[in-house]
């Protein structure tokens, strides 16, 4: 991985966009990862009975998958400074066999002190955002 160099980077330049997958059992290994055994996260009868629509992604799954795009940028995997969403609409997670996918874009909002930049970040599922004021401070070499 290489390393994005502060010098090389300005304001208004789009990060190369990603998308990920959940999956039923992305929700199992995170469930036990994290120890959030929220009955809507695994068991649709419950999600449904509650008034969802379908069993949810944990929202610190989406958030956690969705900064990728600033690493992946950054080229370094601890280059996050900081980082703050707002959850605005969960992931609805079917169980079809595919998932959910959700696609996060991103900006480089301004370049900061300490070879740092602020990121603005962006995920939308199903055309609409997840996750609301999303933003990131990396560190850049």
């Amino acid at each position: 991985m290489s390393r994005r160099a502060w010098d090389s980077v300005e304001a208004g330049d789009q990060l190369p966009p990603i998308s990920f997958t959940v999956g039923r059992a992305d929700l199992v290994r995170y469930a036990g990862a994290s120890g959030d055994f929220n009955t809507i996260h695994w068991n649709e009868s419950f999600a449904k009975e509650v008034g969802l629509p379908d069993v949810l992604a944990h929202g610190m799954l989406t958030m956690a998958q969705s900064v990728r795009i600033a690493t992946e940028w950054a080229g370094d995997l601890g280059a996050v400074v900081s980082y703050t969403v707002k959850f605005t609409r969960p992931v609805i997670v079917p169980d079809d066999g595919h998932g959910a996918t959700v696609e996060v874009t991103g900006t480089v909002a301004e370049k900061l002190d300490g070879n740092c930049v602020k990121l603005n970040l962006t995920a939308n599922f199903q055309g609409q955002s997840v996750l609301g004021r999303a933003n990131a401070v990396v560190r850049l070499a």
